[in-house]
């Protein structure tokens, strides 16, 4: 259990978030496509990436620490030829993982390894379809469970056939899959997807040397003639991490926050463009550039006022039960529509979000694809918040205590994405973490 005393004004600068977890997936995958060592700075050892991590060594990855904070990342010696595992591939709770591997173990011109992906009971449950079904277009050879919807999934690695497909949803972890399959079809791949996703897999494809077009309607990409080339890299902020001391400040008046070497891409900062939409103040101050733009940024306290949210969900989608708290303080009533793909992440976050506002006093509804809100205050629930072992609601809801004090139920899983995350809230506040006597 983890109790958490009202916070009083703060003025933070924080300069050692967790590193990007999306940029430290695709760090550790894509060095397997290279031909000379990589040296990656700053690698998020949150569990989801240490699944990443340790199935692409058991791929044949050689990671070696180099300096301070920098892994020296060997690819196989022979280009494309991935080890057989002997044994299961686990990623645990990592739906990035399983994804991005499926299409990447799916293709190959030369082998014919079997690869098994596992997960736990949660990532068991999550939609895998989405991705298997183009896979099986350019002929994969895959079966998983329910209709080939769910894990585990049990893959013939053979060679792929190009593919022209249009996703019907927007999704960076499809779009990845597809592009990582391609690299070893036969012909290109032509991708669209309703609104644009994350883009981390394009802009470093594009800079590590791959054919690659990216228009605003399609991304077009031809398989690899040669070994990507290998990269140097110190893996900035990650924004959803940050988000949430943006909305620890809203929630406590008169405080501010300086969040420093943060990844600025334009499809992962939108969370802030709401909170300032809403009337907090915010300043972005970008400052170098390497494969993605980085900077720091500025939060001030500001009341804030209701907002409705229908775009550009696939850039929102990881910080909408945060934003549902800052909702929970602004004056009126909020909306948000186009989101049902909250339904099937680590938890229902639609129905998990709103339990615990409800618990805290706020007026809210669910709809099939988003919810409503009416701000108000938060109190402090009689009963402790759950986390329903789902990270974001885990860390939303530690913040939202902020406001008012309360405890949390089975906060272990923050650790997945934010280890140090309880340490930085003690900087704001006292907290107590009781944890031995229970699972989390």
């Amino acid at each position: 259990m983890l109790h958490i005393a009202p916070a009083p004004k703060f003025d933070l600068s924080l300069d050692h978030l967790p590193s990007d977890k999306s940029l430290s997936h695709r760090a550790l995958i894509f060095a397997l496509l290279c031909q000379k060592p990589c040296f990656v700075q700053n690698l998020l050892t949150g569990q989801d990436c240490l699944s990443t991590l340790n199935i692409a060594k058991a791929l044949g990855l050689r990671v070696q620490k180099h300096a301070l904070n920098t892994l020296k990342l060997t690819p196989p010696k022979q280009f494309l030829h991935f080890n057989e595992p002997t044994k299961p591939l686990n990623c645990r709770n990592s739906g990035t993982t399983m994804r991005l591997f499926s299409g990447l173990l799916a293709s190959s011109q030369s082998q014919k390894n079997h690869y098994i992906l596992v997960g736990d009971a949660s990532l068991s449950k999550r939609p895998m379809g989405r991705v298997i079904t183009p896979l099986v277009q350019m002929g994969a050879h895959i079966r998983a469970r329910a209709q080939n919807t769910l894990a585990p999934l049990s893959i013939l690695s053979a060679p792929l056939q190009g593919l022209h497909y249009t996703s019907p949803i927007s999704s960076a972890q499809l779009k990845s899959a597809l592009l990582l399959a391609t690299l070893q079809a036969k012909d290109p791949l032509i991708f669209s997807e309703p609104s644009l996703s994350r883009d981390h897999s394009e802009r470093m494809l594009k800079a590590l040397g791959a054919k690659i077009d990216i228009t605003p309607t399609a991304i077009s990409l031809e398989p690899l003639s040669q070994p990507l080339e290998s990269f140097e890299w110190c893996i900035p902020a990650d924004p959803s991490s940050a988000f949430y001391f943006a909305l620890a400040v809203v929630l406590v008046p008169q405080s501010a926050v300086l969040l420093k070497n943060v990844l600025l891409n334009p499809t992962r900062i939108e969370a802030f463009k709401v909170l300032k939409k809403m009337g907090a103040h915010v300043e972005f101050h970008p400052h170098t550039t390497q494969i993605e733009p980085v900077g720091d940024i500025y939060v001030q306290h500001r009341p804030l006022k209701a907002v409705e949210i229908k775009e550009n969900i696939p850039f929102l989608i990881d910080e909408l039960p945060a934003l549902g708290v800052a909702m929970s303080v602004a004056q009126g009533v909020s909306v948000v529509k186009n989101a049902k793909e909250l339904r099937v992440k680590e938890s229902d976050r639609i129905a998990t979000t709103l339990a615990n506002l409800a618990k805290m006093g706020i007026e809210c509804v669910g709809f099939e694809d988003g919810f409503q809100i009416k701000g108000g205050t938060l109190k402090r629930p009689k009963e402790p918040l759950e986390s329903f072992n789902d990270h974001r609601i885990a860390l939303s809801f530690a913040i939202a205590l902020l406001a008012c004090g309360g405890s949390l139920k089975n906060s272990a899983c923050m650790a997945i994405s934010f280890p140090t995350f309880k340490e930085i809230l003690g900087r704001i506040t006292p907290i107590k973490d009781t944890h031995a006597s229970e699972n989390g």
